[in-house]
């Protein structure tokens, strides 16, 4: 309803942006801290009502790729994901750039400056930079909403897919959004040119030179954009340029929000060109705030060769982490702000396995069943498990990215540490494990894969596994013989049963496949979940 307030996430603003704009579906594989945009629209009563496709995906590539293929049928689709999941999606993303699109596609890549649950703290402008595409970056929740809702529009406009980044903070933190016109879904309808998707080298040569000469008009867009905002200051010995929820960060340290440097808010990219020269010939020096990479700052110093730029590369602000209001202002030359240290009753704890979680109990079988061949073995991957790696566990030695275990593995084996073990996750597997056992089964690689299934994606919260009632079949399909395809139930009282098995398949040269299968703790009230399991025979 038009002019209504919500109190929102900005997770939860990006999904009701989209469900208003008229969206037809919504593509996902969970990850922290874009994970709940999904669940938002899996619960909206208008998403059920108007039946708008809202189910997870088996990763971020089969997101994205779908996303496209509602797109190219003329309807307006939302994928999202966290910034590694971009890699992962980014063979489909860069070439959509090429294909274009046809109904509106908005991408949500959600960082995570500081590494709150993540691998690295990469930052996803550099995608939209390289694949040429236009970027949103909302600095409150009423413009991730309003960035969501006219995306859409933007991208029909230009027929290229959208960027929207976000940051942790933005996507886990709640203010009030006023909604707009709730607007109807777009029509089936295909593309007007029959060859627009279909990228032989040919066809895509033409295309890439559209996409180059749409440039201009993305820089223009930019300049007179209502999220790109020029605001004078009569102090100016410095000017400053805040780039989405940097620009929060900028304006708490001034009493009413009110900055005496010259400010350029800067949130669509390409970036307003002509603010920046303006910018550049008033002030004597320019700060950048960017929460993540230094982009703009790099690109200021070394393309306009401007010295007098200051921001992380300057040393001004810390390299790595998030921004805050106080690094923002010692940057400003404003008084340190720090705060007493933390008392040690406060201070963070490192997150741990739940109590009667099936992963413990699979873990100390298999550090008993190495005893005899020394530590430094054990390759995982990306899920709750990974806290294996912590005291007093410590049974794994590798988390790289989700599907990694099984490959590293099997390079570890082809290097002569034989055996080599990996462990992964049922929903990890599904998402990008099945490949690496491919080539495993292929080259009969003497690795024992442990595949930990607890019927759902469990360290994002519960969400449904595409794995459930598959994996016994995925794995005889790829190749793994019967005889070394092992069951068991992760369980204190089958610790000598579990602990044999493992023994049993360490010693075996060849690929076999471990399944320790109990359910998540934390999804034992799910009654929907108990009632597949049940269909399926799990329990």
């Amino acid at each position: 309803m038009a002019g209504e307030k919500l109190l929102l996430l900005g997770d939860e603003a990006i999904a009701q942006g989209a469900l208003d704009a008229g969206l037809s579906g919504m593509y996902a594989y969970p990850g922290t801290p874009s994970t709940e945009i999904m669940e938002y629209i899996q619960s909206a009563p208008f998403a059920i009502d108007k039946k708008i496709h809202r189910t997870w995906s088996a990763n971020e590539k089969t997101s994205m790729e779908a996303a496209l293929g509602m797109s190219y049928a003329g309807k307006r689709a939302l994928v999202a994901m966290k910034h590694v999941g971009l890699n992962v999606a980014a063979d489909a993303f860069v070439n959509s750039s090429i294909t274009g699109v046809n109904g509106g596609l908005v991408v949500v890549a959600a960082d995570d400056p500081s590494m709150h649950s993540s691998q690295n703290e990469q930052d996803s402008r550099f995608y939209g930079k390289f694949s040429l595409l236009p970027i949103l970056e909302p600095s409150n929740q009423q413009e991730a909403y309003d960035m969501t809702y006219l995306g859409f529009e933007l991208s029909e406009r230009y027929k290229l897919p959208v960027l929207l980044r976000i940051t942790t903070r933005l996507a886990h933190s709640r203010a009030g959004v006023q909604r707009r016109e709730v607007k109807n879904e777009n029509e089936v309808s295909l593309p007007k040119n029959p060859t627009q998707f279909v990228l032989l080298p040919g066809i895509a040569r033409k295309q890439y030179k559209d996409l180059l000469n749409k440039q201009n008009d993305l820089k223009a867009e930019a300049e007179h954009s209502p999220f790109n905002k020029y605001f004078d200051g009569q102090d100016k010995s410095k000017g400053i340029i805040a780039c989405g929820l940097a620009y929060n960060y900028l304006i708490e340290n001034f009493e009413d929000g009110k900055v005496p440097y010259p400010v350029l808010k800067a949130c669509q990219y390409p970036l307003p060109k002509n603010m920046i020269h303006k910018m550049f010939s008033e002030c004597k020096e320019v700060l950048v705030l960017e929460d993540g990479a230094p982009m703009i700052e790099e690109l200021l110093k070394g393309y306009l060769e401007k010295e007098n730029v200051k921001g992380r590369l300057s040393g001004a602000l810390p390299r790595d982490g998030e921004l805050n209001p106080n690094l923002v202002a010692v940057a400003l030359g404003l008084k340190d702000e720090h705060g007493l240290p933390i008392p040690e009753i406060m201070k963070n704890r490192p997150p741990a396995m739940c109590q009667g979680c099936g992963h413990i109990d699979a873990y100390n079988a298999l550090n008993e069943a190495l005893i005899d061949y020394g530590t430094g073995r054990v390759f995982s991957d990306i899920g709750c498990y990974t806290l294996g790696a912590l005291p007093p566990y410590n049974a794994i030695n590798s988390c790289v990215d989700m599907g990694a275990s099984i490959t590293m593995a099997k390079g570890a084996a082809d290097a002569g540490l034989i055996p080599a073990v990996a462990v992964i996750g049922d929903s990890t597997f599904t998402h990008s494990g099945i490949t690496g056992l491919l080539d495993a089964v292929n080259d009969k690689s003497p690795i024992t894969i442990i595949i930990s299934d607890n019927f759902t994606t469990g360290m994002t919260g519960g969400q449904h596994s595409p794995a459930l009632g598959k994996i016994e079949d995925i794995c005889a399909g790829v190749g793994v013989e019967k005889e070394h395809l092992r069951i068991f139930t992760p369980l204190k009282k089958n610790h000598d049963e579990m602990v044999k098995i493992m023994k049993e398949e360490l010693a075996y040269n060849g690929v076999s496949v471990i399944i320790p299968r109990r359910q998540c703790i934390q999804t034992m009230k799910n009654k929907e979940l108990a009632e597949e399991l049940k269909a399926l025979g799990l329990k």
